[in-house]
């Protein structure tokens, strides 16, 4: 099973009531809602109508300590150890760092009031270790990460695994910034990114795309540390975000997600998000196929391809094969399983068609790899 922080999105009663509420509302709201266990997650609301919006919500939880001078919001609990730094780098433009070590599976869930615009562009760097299980032996740890990219008004949620521990940025942009900032010009055609910015909803993962992503990320958080400079270091602060977020577009285009882009539904969204978490669910054995899918997740096969592919830049068949060479990638670089076990956990019938797939995704056999 692959513990990666799956992010998802979905329809919840509890949503509903949500978006028929105020701000003024929330504290009630979150005595109702906060840490019901479903389907095996305990669940953790917040609002995501701003960066401002949603740490004055998440403030407003009693397990939450909050440091108003040094801008850390942290917590130490029966479900999570965690820490986020924040910092409001210039009007519409804001870094969120986060450390988390799961104590239990849990879901937290952006959602929305009516009361307050929802402008926000979300797009998230993360880097998660999580402990595969392995068979007569201990656990290995080993290293998943992602971007995702979310639009105002998309309600997410985001899966983590008990025993997952891991780091996460999250840029926040709103409209008129990304209107000043933000041009096509220097990653695509003239009124690319203009177009995708301004369509309705939206929700895309990539998996590990950017090499430079892991170094900038270690710098971003090297700044947000320094506690004692929080009003010196906005302009390398700024700098270094403008980085990433540059790192992020240059190779985001690899597929034709961004130009095409296509808003579903929130509904669609969940679906497509219920058939990920079943293919992560069963990377160990062969791939389920898309009718198994698409039935347990009651829409219909041909629809289910699309979305999947709109929203992961894969076919459900294709996510399945890369996130299985991935992780055989990491065995082989993390561990002294031996290839034919790599092989077989990663569902070849033989090391010879394993190796033969693994060259033709990396470039090189397996054994070179492990030698290196």
């Amino acid at each position: 099973m692959d513990l990666n922080s799956v992010r998802l999105t979905r329809f919840l009663t509890a949503v509903d009531l949500i978006k028929y509420m105020t701000t003024n509302d929330w504290a009630i709201h979150i005595q109702k809602f906060l840490f019901l266990l479903k389907d095996d997650f305990f669940e953790l609301p917040y609002l995501s109508n701003s960066p401002q919006v949603m740490l004055d919500s998440l403030i407003k939880i009693p397990i939450i300590k909050h440091n108003a001078v040094k801008q850390v919001i942290s917590s130490d609990n029966t479900f999570w150890k965690g820490k986020m730094r924040y910092r409001k780098i210039e009007e519409g433009f804001w870094i969120l760092e986060t450390n988390i070590a799961l104590k239990e599976n849990v879901l937290a869930k952006a959602t929305y009031t009516k009361d307050h615009l929802k402008e926000y562009y979300i797009l998230s760097f993360s880097v998660f270790e999580y402990k595969f299980p392995f068979k007569d032996s201990d656990p290995i740890t080993l290293l998943s990460t992602c971007w995702t990219f979310y639009k105002p008004d998309t309600e997410v949620a985001t899966y983590f695994y008990k025993g997952t521990e891991g780091k996460f940025f999250n840029i926040a942009m709103n409209k008129e910034w990304v209107d000043q900032n933000i041009k096509s010009g220097k990653f695509c055609g003239k009124g690319v990114l203009e177009s995708f910015f301004n369509t309705q909803k939206g929700f895309y993962t990539w998996l590990d795309i950017a090499p430079k992503a892991h170094v900038l990320s270690k710098k971003i958080s090297k700044i947000l540390e320094a506690e004692d400079k929080i009003h010196l270091n906005t302009p390398e602060l700024r700098k270094s975000c403008m980085k990433l977020i540059t790192e992020f577009f240059k190779h985001s285009f690899e597929d034709s997600r961004i130009p095409d882009n296509v808003s579903l539904s929130n509904l669609d969204y969940f679906n497509v998000a219920k058939a990920e978490k079943m293919i992560l669910h069963n990377l160990q054995a062969a791939f389920l196929g898309i009718d198994t899918i698409a039935a347990e997740v009651n829409t219909s096969p041909t629809k289910l391809k699309a979305n999947f592919k709109i929203v992961f830049g894969f076919s459900m068949l294709q996510y399945h094969k890369e996130k299985n060479m991935l992780l055989a990638q990491q065995l082989l670089q993390n561990s002294e399983v031996e290839i034919q076990m790599i092989a077989a956990i990663t569902g070849y019938e033989s090391a010879s068609k394993f190796a033969a797939a693994f060259k033709k995704r990396f470039g090189e056999l397996p054994s070179v790899l492990r030698e290196n």
